[in-house]
This record gives structure tokens, C-alpha cells and sequence, in this order.
């Protein structure tokens, strides 16, 4: 089990940090000099993009440390059974359970407004560049919870944080405009740029489309694809202009604790907290009179 904890400082995020910095400026100065596109680029945006996920790593970092214990002790005494780490078909049942959980609990994440309050965060920029892959949740205490499945099948907790880690960063590939399609091969199988720029696209024809992470079969094979057809409105449906990098993590925690206080009865309390982003309680229905006749 120790093993497995000192491990968890050979974070690929970690070692990925100068790169992602020569990426994200490498693109942004494309942007910048590019006369066409030159609107879809925001310092103060991008900024707020930078510090937010700065704070989002120290945060993820802290609180995958603690659940590297939990998920260790499972692994070790409650797994029936332990997969042999360097084993090839480990690696296989590692990507695919890895993927297909991220598709389930960024699916969740849409629908569950108490979920949605910390995802929000990521889809709040009005642009979408690399620099927003790093616009990431601090409320991220359900998120370290969702990998409970693979250490109870018997695969390595470290080996699962290790290839969530790899799918972040494979997200800074699909957060941009400045790729277009790729062949069709790929755009049938892999999660591409233009895949994920209709995820972040608040047209009503692209809203919860494309959760996928590096593969886009989940969305194809459960009704959740949507082809790229015109260029997307990023942002929220009721845009958030403030780059305050509070305001931009407390927006919907806000608001959903506003309808709460003024929710009247149990029942709708519930259904903000838990019903879809947007969820009203449904006005009771006019009775209709009933007539003398019927009453005789």
C-alpha cells in the first residue's frame, strides 16, 4: 500500500506542466496575430482560466492523495481478486473502465444540479481555447469518489489516478478551434476537437452532447452524439461575463442555494438540488369546477 501512495508523486500532470504552459502559449499567440480570429481570445478570460486551474491542482492533488488511501485499502482488503499491473489485458480493462466512467459521471454532471454547480465552472468561458481545459471545479469531492468500481474489480488505484491524469491531458488536444476535422476514422472512434467544441457549445442543438473523454463510441452507442454543423456559442445558456475566479466557482452554488431558501416544501428543496440544471417545480394543475349536475 505504500508502494502504491509514493507512487502517486509521479503525477503525469506534474511532469506535463512546462509543456502544457508551451502549448497553451504557443496557441494563444497563433491566436493573437491572427487577424480573423483574434476575437476569440481574451487575456482577463484566459487569466482566470490559469489561476483557477492552478488552485484546481493544489485541490486535486490534496484530495487524491486521501482517497489513494481509501481506494488502497479496498484494493488490498476487499478486492476479490488483484490484476497484475503489468499485465496486458490490465491496461486494456484500466483504459476502458477509466473512459467509461469519466462518459458516466460527466453524463451525471449535466443532469444533477448539485453536480452541475461545480462542472459549471468548465463550461462557463464564452471562448475555447486550451487555456480553458485548465478551467476546472475546486468542488471536486464527488469526483474522487467515482473510481470506487475499478479497485473493487482489482485494478491498481495508482494505475486508475495515473490514466485519469493521461485523459486530462488529452483534453488540452480536444479544447480548440485552431484544428478542424480530422479523417474520418478518427472522428468515428476518438473524442476530437470537433467533437468537443459542440460539448461546449450552448446552441440547443449541442447542449449535453459529446461527454465523451478520449472515446466517442460511449456517445455514439447511448444517444448522446451530436455532429458538428455550424460553429458553436460557447458558454453558459445564461452567460457569466465575470472573470472573478470566485464568482466564476460560486456562480451556480449561488443560485441553487437561492432557489432552496425560496423553494417552498421538502419536495422542490429536493428537486433543485438534485433535479436537471433548470428544474422548476411543476405548478399545481386548477381544479376544474365541478358542476352541479355531477354533483347530484
Amino acid at each position: 500500500m505504500l508502494a502504491d501512495l509514493s507512487q502517486r508523486l509521479h503525477d503525469p500532470i506534474i511532469y506535463a506542466i512546462p509543456a502544457v504552459f508551451l502549448i497553451l502559449a504557443i496557441e494563444l499567440l497563433a491566436i493573437h496575430f491572427d487577424d480573423d480570429e483574434r476575437d476569440r481570445f481574451s487575456m482577463a478570460d484566459t487569466r482566470a482560466n490559469v489561476l483557477t486551474g492552478i488552485f484546481a491542482l493544489i485541490i486535486s492533488s490534496v484530495l487524491r492523495t486521501i482517497a489513494l488511501i481509501f481506494y488502497a485499502w479496498l484494493y488490498v482488503y476487499v478486492a476479490p481478486w488483484h490484476l497484475d499491473a503489468g499485465a496486458w489485458y490490465t491496461w486494456v480493462i484500466l483504459f476502458i473502465g477509466v473512459d467509461l466512467t469519466i462518459y458516466v459521471y460527466h453524463r451525471m454532471t449535466h443532469r444533477i444540479r448539485l453536480l452541475w454547480a461545480g462542472h459549471q465552472v468548465h463550461h462557463s468561458s464564452q471562448y475555447l481555447n486550451t487555456s480553458v481545459a485548465l478551467r476546472r471545479k475546486w468542488a471536486q469531492w464527488f469526483e474522487k469518489l467515482m473510481w470506487l468500481p475499478l479497485p473493487l474489480l482489482g485494478v491498481p488505484p495508482v494505475l486508475v489516478f495515473t490514466m485519469h491524469s493521461l485523459h486530462l491531458l488529452y483534453g488540452l488536444f480536444a479544447h480548440t478551434e485552431k484544428i478542424g476535422k480530422l479523417p474520418r476514422p478518427f472522428e468515428a472512434v476518438l473524442v476530437t476537437p470537433s467533437h468537443h467544441r459542440v460539448h461546449h457549445g450552448s446552441d440547443p442543438e449541442y447542449l449535453d452532447k459529446n461527454y465523451g473523454s478520449i472515446l466517442i463510441i460511449w456517445d455514439r452507442m447511448f444517444g448522446s452524439f451530436q455532429e458538428e454543423t455550424h460553429r458553436p456559442t460557447y458558454g453558459l445558456t445564461k452567460p457569466l461575463t465575470s472573470t472573478n475566479i470566485w464568482r466564476i466557482q460560486m456562480n451556480e452554488f449561488l443560485g441553487m442555494f437561492r432557489d432552496i431558501r425560496h423553494a417552498d416544501g421538502w419536495r422542490a428543496r429536493l428537486g433543485y438540488v438534485f433535479g436537471p440544471p433548470g428544474w422548476q417545480p411543476t405548478p399545481p394543475q386548477e381544479k376544474t369546477p365541478v358542476s352541479e349536475a355531477a354533483r347530484v
